[in-house]
């Protein structure tokens, strides 16, 4: 067999394979007296049907499956000979395929990009530090509440936090517009539902009052026709309802899975969901920092197999997010809305892959379990749940590619240049908006 290799990319090489044509027919012949045995043909006894017929209506069939067969074959012992680990699936492109004749094929195959990782201390990581201070926590315990408060008419005048109940017609120069009326709409004040100034106009407002808001819709408004226009909305309140919210006791502690009738018991229970959520918060930014610091100081061009296999993972993401979907399958959903974010998971992917090759990280199996009892904490039976996923290898699998990504982005972090910025617990679990940046 002979085999030459051409470098078409710095992820790609065209490999040139040829094999003798006896071992073509040898294994052709073979085949085809295997199907004389076997073959059914009128006017012959079975066994008995000379080989000639037997080429004539069995001699291609024969043929192509030998062919295929060969050259898969032969590619992988071309790939062993060679050294290439192939990413994907090769595309194979036959160029002599003659009886007779030498078979000759070309199979074109990706491989793994090389990267030539830089100083992680270029890198410039923002880590911020916040307390939970009595009213973060008198906060979360009023968004709580509101979950399950009830509402409840008043004769005042609406102040934030109520519902005003109201029907309204929008107009734009005296024209009303598509979508802008509602007949008994329940508005939250100070929700921020609708566009800016509509919720603040109706602060002070008593059921039966009619108003005239004039508003102007954000430039960014979703509907381009009416980004930036100045609108009148002829309103008439109905109802004006203030919100009761449920009291601290038993029964609301139980909603949350909580069994106490002590308020300090629940309010501490708050704080470890409310730190966990914090150090999370936290965590992840960080890691949202180093990643985008790594693509960006890492050029380099990824296979494209690798990418359409996590297109495929995305798309059956967004299928099972949105409960099935059963209308249609994952495969429907266009490529091009994941491609974008499929090449940047696979970029990251090698990247981290890349470290752990180099600085030789390993996972320590006390943090693996760590992370398992983290997990469990948050359920009513943790060792239940700590026993479900240690009889199961595919969920055990997750959580030590989690605890990798995590030493990664630790080693990383050791070589960074890490500053810290104390900020509010409000701000801190908030989502990370700006980008990474270069230390000077």
């Amino acid at each position: 067999m002979q085999v030459s290799v051409e470098t078409t990319s710095s992820i790609e090489r065209r490999m040139t394979i040829g094999v003798p044509s006896d071992n073509v027919e040898k294994e052709v012949e073979k085949r085809l007296q295997q199907t004389a045995k076997t073959a059914r043909i009128n006017g012959f006894r079975r066994g008995k049907v000379p080989m000639n017929v037997v080429k004539r209506r069995y001699g291609l069939e024969v043929r192509q499956e030998v062919l295929g067969e060969v050259m898969r074959n032969a590619y992988v012992e071309a790939l062993q000979k060679e050294g290439i680990n192939p990413v994907g699936y090769p595309r194979f492109e036959p160029k002599a395929v003659e009886e007779g004749k030498d078979l000759e094929f070309v199979a074109i195959v990706e491989i793994m990009p090389e990267v030539a990782l830089g100083d992680f201390a270029s890198l410039q990581i923002e880590k911020e530090t916040a307390i939970i201070e009595t009213q973060d926590v008198d906060n979360m315990l009023n968004v709580l509440r509101r979950q399950y408060a009830e509402q409840s008419a008043v004769e005042r005048a609406a102040q934030n936090g109520d519902v005003v109940v109201a029907d309204y017609v929008g107009s734009i120069d005296g024209v009303a517009f598509e979508g802008g009326s509602a007949t008994g709409a329940s508005i939250g004040l100070g929700s921020g539902q609708m566009i800016p100034g509509f919720e603040e106009g109706l602060v002070g407002v008593v059921a039966g009052q009619e108003i005239e808001l004039s508003v102007t819709f954000p430039e960014a408004y979703h509907n381009t026709e009416l980004a930036g226009k100045a609108a009148k909305f002829d309103v008439k309140v109905a109802q004006v309802k203030e919100q009761v919210l449920p009291e601290l006791n038993k029964e609301f502690f139980a909603k949350f899975g909580i069994e106490t009738e002590s308020e300090e018991e629940f309010r501490a229970e708050i704080v470890k969901n409310m730190e966990r959520e914090l150090q999370q918060a936290i965590s992840n930014k960080v890691k949202q920092q180093v990643v985008s610091g790594l693509v960006e100081a890492h050029e380099f061009a990824v296979p494209q197999s690798l990418i359409d296999q996590e297109i495929d993972r995305l798309r059956n993401d967004a299928v099972r997010q949105f409960g099935g979907m059963k209308q249609f399958k994952a495969s429907d959903l266009p490529a091009e809305i994941f491609q974008s974010q499929a090449e940047q998971r696979v970029k990251v992917g090698v990247l981290f892959a890349e470290v752990v090759k180099q600085h030789e990280i390993k996972v320590d199996p006390a943090r693996v379990d760590a992370k398992l009892q983290e997990i469990a904490s948050t359920y009513q039976e943790p060792e239940q749940v700590v026993e479900w996923y240690k009889n199961n290898k595919e969920q055990m699998s997750q959580i030590h590619s989690v605890v990798m990504e995590e030493a990664v982005v630790d080693f990383i972090v050791e070589k960074a240049n890490v500053s810290e910025k104390s900020v509010s617990y409000e701000e801190a679990v908030r989502p990370l908006a700006n980008k990474p940046k270069k230390a000077e």
